[in-house]
Formats: structure tokens, C-alpha cells, sequence
């Protein structure tokens, strides 16, 4: 066992110079090397302890979290709250949609700003016009405005920034030239959207049911707030922005546009086959659980499937890889599509919701590591000046593919039967599968 850096003080009398040492130097490796050396020369730290060992990842990672978190919120919040007041179904999905779309178009503008001024000078008044649009539709909820002023306060809402890409993007500057370590960081992200989308909606759920309607809107536009200025204040680990010309203004890049970049139609292209994925089985998972009498169980057996996910990230992000992504990547998507046909069994064969529950956790399994070596490709394809533009193309791609599998499973729900519209988000992940041969070299 090492022993403690002990120094005696110095013998001369000549003070001047001596160093302002006190007789006892204890650091902090040293107190770890004496309490727990023997252990740690037999178990050496993992991956994850090794990445939040770096200054300030620990805070811009929690504060991110925290803003993260309403992301799951919203939607939910938005429904209920419409639907309890409103009477109408149709009036809260079309509200929310509407929501989703404004964001498709608005979220690469916002994210190209943030690439050209920095995430603290956009992110911040980009959080604030969003949680105005939130605050906004509250109101016109509680005292009974006209519909069309719900379509435009949720629009607002559209400037909402990408979080989660602007985490992935600081991870991407502090570990640049470590591939092992952003390869942990972003199954890490991976995970952390999972956990978010898992919590986000049965946090709303419990607020709305047990306080009142607009109490999962409100508690979201404050965790947003709160923790995108936390995060935006953390500047020690922001990625720098192009350099500015004499009259101080950001000169504009010329990184060409992601779309432009080679390789990324095709991962747009099975981003959205992927949110159809999800999209298609949330609806259908509800139509199941409503059609057995469990419309209340619904919300368990999705956060089983994304607790699945997240588990499976996490794991994976231990793991040394080796070869290209891009090998990877169609493996991973054929594990996930195969991996798919265990609710549509489950579903048509038995009928049991509890088998569907094991069905869809084990489901959940591949799709993390699928995401991961996704947003990793999309991470290495994109030029760094304009990475989150690029990961936000890639979010958009995925609520697009949410929206359109959210619909066709909704109608495949009504023309045939909720077991077999299983089979929808298996085709997507089929269709992504193909995408991916056809891209992959």
C-alpha cells in the first residue's frame, strides 16, 4: 500500500526560500491511494466514473438533465390538460401536432444559430419564447379562449432547443481525439434520453391527475427554465463559436449544410423510419392496454420497454469496440427489427398483457445501441462547425417519423385490431434495416 506524502518541515532558518509548504501535504489521489489502493489497483474505475472525473462535466450534465426532463412532459401535459377541459380528444392531438410540426421547421434554425453564437447566447431567449408559448397555452386553457389561440400559443413552444444535441456536442469538444471515452459519453445521452422520455410522461400523468390540469405544464416550463440557465452558465465546458470580424459579429461558417454532408440522407432517412418505430408503438401499446381493460397499465408497460432501453445503453457503453460504426450499425438494426416480432407474437398469439410487458422490455433492448451508433455517425458526418444543426436534423427526422408512425398505427388500430398493429412498427424497423443495407458501403 502506498504510503501518505509525508514531508518534514525544513531544518534551515533560512526562511527565504523556503516554499509555503504546511507539514502535512495530503491530496486528494493520495487519501483514495491510502483508503481504498488495494482495490483499486484490482478494479481500476469504469468508463463512466473515468468521463465525470473531467471538470465540469458533472454540472453541465445534471443541469441538462434537469432541462432534459419536461421533454417527456410536454405532450402529456398538453393532452390532458386539453382533453380534461376541452372534452376533446381530437382537439388535444391536433393541438399537440401542430406543436410537433412547428418544431420540425423551427429546431435546425435554432440549432444553426446556436453553432454561430453559442449555446448560452441562444439557448437562453430561445427557453424563455418557449416557456412564454407554454405559459401562454395554460392560460388560454383555464379561461376558455378561442381553439386557434391553443394552435398558436403551442407553436411558440417550437424554439425550444435541442438539449440533449447540445450535450452531446460538449462532450464531443472535451473528449475530441478520444474516441473509447465519446463513444461512453454518448451511450451515456442515449441512456439519459431514455430515462427522461421514461419519467417525463408518468411525472406529468401523476401532476396533472393529482394537483390539476395545468400543474404538468407549469412544473415543466419551470424545470426547463431552471435548467437550461444552470446549464448555459456552465461556460468553462461550452464549445467555442467561428471567429467574429472587426465590428464583433460572428462570421458566418463554411461548413457546408448537413444535408450535404455524405451519408446523412440516409441517416435522416432511417431517423425516421426509427420514429415511426416509436411512434406507431406507443399508440398501439395504448389501443392494447385500453382494449384489455388496462387503459391505466399503458404507461407501465411503455416505461418497462424504455426502461429496457436504458439498461441496454448503459451496458453497452462499457464495452471496448472495434471496427467501423458503420458495420455496426445495419447489425444493430437487424437485432432490433427481429427483436420487434416478440409483441407482435406476444400480442395476436396470447393476448396477455403481462407477455406483451416481457415482449416489449426485451424489445427495448436494441434500441439503444442503435440510437447510439446513429447519433455517433451523425456526429462523425457532420462538419464540427455546424454539429448541432446536424444532431437536431437527425431529432427532427426522429418527431417526424413519430408523428407519421403515431398515424398509421392509429389507423391500423381502427381498420384491423390493436394486436396486429404490431406489425407497423415492425415494418418500419424492416424499412430501416433496408435503408441501411442499401447506405452502407
Amino acid at each position: 500500500m502506498p504510503q501518505p506524502p509525508y514531508r518534514e518541515a525544513p531544518k534551515t532558518s533560512n526562511t527565504q526560500n523556503t516554499p509555503a509548504t504546511p507539514l502535512l501535504t495530503v491530496t486528494a489521489d493520495a487519501l483514495v491511494a491510502v483508503d481504498f489502493g488495494a482495490r483499486t489497483k484490482s478494479r481500476p474505475p469504469g468508463p463512466y466514473r473515468r468521463l465525470f472525473t473531467r471538470p465540469g462535466t458533472r454540472a453541465f450534465t445534471l443541469a441538462n438533465l434537469t432541462a432534459r426532463l419536461p421533454m417527456g412532459m410536454f405532450s402529456v401535459s398538453a393532452v390532458v390538460m386539453i382533453a380534461g377541459t376541452r372534452g376533446s380528444y381530437a382537439l388535444a392531438g391536433a393541438v399537440t401536432a401542430t406543436g410537433l410540426a412547428a418544431t420540425a421547421l423551427v429546431a435546425p434554425w435554432t440549432a444553426r444559430l446556436v453553432d454561430r453564437y453559442g449555446q448560452a447566447r441562444v439557448a437562453v431567449p430561445a427557453t424563455l419564447l418557449a416557456a412564454l408559448g407554454s405559459l401562454a397555452l395554460l392560460l388560454c386553457v383555464r379561461y376558455d379562449a378561442p381553439a386557434w389561440t391553443l394552435f398558436a400559443a403551442y407553436a411558440a413552444t417550437a424554439t425550444t432547443p435541442n438539449t440533449g444535441g447540445m450535450s452531446r456536442a460538449r462532450w464531443a469538444h472535451l473528449l475530441k481525439g478520444d474516441p473509447e471515452s465519446l463513444h461512453t459519453a454518448n451511450s451515456f445521452e442515449q441512456a439519459a434520453d431514455e430515462l427522461c422520455f421514461m419519467l417525463g410522461p408518468v411525472l406529468a400523468a401523476f401532476l396533472c391527475g393529482t394537483l390539476f390540469p395545468e400543474a404538468g405544464t407549469l412544473a415543466g416550463v419551470v424545470l426547463l427554465v431552471t435548467g437550461v440557465l444552470a446549464f448555459a452558465a456552465q461556460r468553462s465546458t461550452e464549445p467555442p463559436t467561428p471567429p467574429r470580424d472587426r465590428t464583433g459579429a460572428a462570421a458566418r461558417t463554411t461548413a457546408p449544410s448537413p444535408l450535404r454532408a455524405p451519408g446523412m440522407p440516409g441517416l435522416l432517412a432511417v431517423c425516421l423510419a426509427m420514429g415511426a418505430v416509436f411512434g406507431a408503438t406507443e399508440v398501439v401499446t395504448l389501443a392494447f392496454a385500453d382494449a384489455q381493460g388496462h387503459r391505466t397499465a399503458a404507461g407501465a408497460v411503455l416505461a418497462l420497454q424504455a426502461a429496457g432501453s436504458c439498461a441496454a445503453g448503459l451496458l453497452y457503453g462499457r464495452l471496448k469496440l472495434s471496427g467501423p460504426a458503420e458495420h455496426r450499425y445495419p447489425r444493430c438494426i437487424a437485432a432490433m427489427t427481429a427483436l420487434l416480432t416478440l409483441p407482435l407474437l406476444a400480442a395476436t398469439l396470447t393476448g396477455s398483457l403481462a407477455l406483451l410487458s416481457l415482449a416489449l422490455l426485451i424489445a427495448g433492448m436494441a434500441t439503444a445501441p442503435t440510437m447510439i451508433i446513429n447519433m455517433s455517425l451523425v456526429q462523425q458526418r457532420t462538419p464540427p462547425a455546424r454539429l448541432n444543426e446536424g444532431m437536431t436534423l437527425a431529432v427532427t427526422a426522429l418527431l417526424g417519423g413519430i408523428a407519421c408512425g403515431s398515424a398509421i398505427g392509429g389507423w391500423v388500430v381502427e381498420h384491423l385490431t390493436p394486436a396486429a398493429a404490431y406489425g407497423v412498427p415492425l415494418t418500419a424497423a424492416a424499412a430501416a434495416l433496408l435503408i441501411t443495407l442499401a447506405a452502407t458501403p
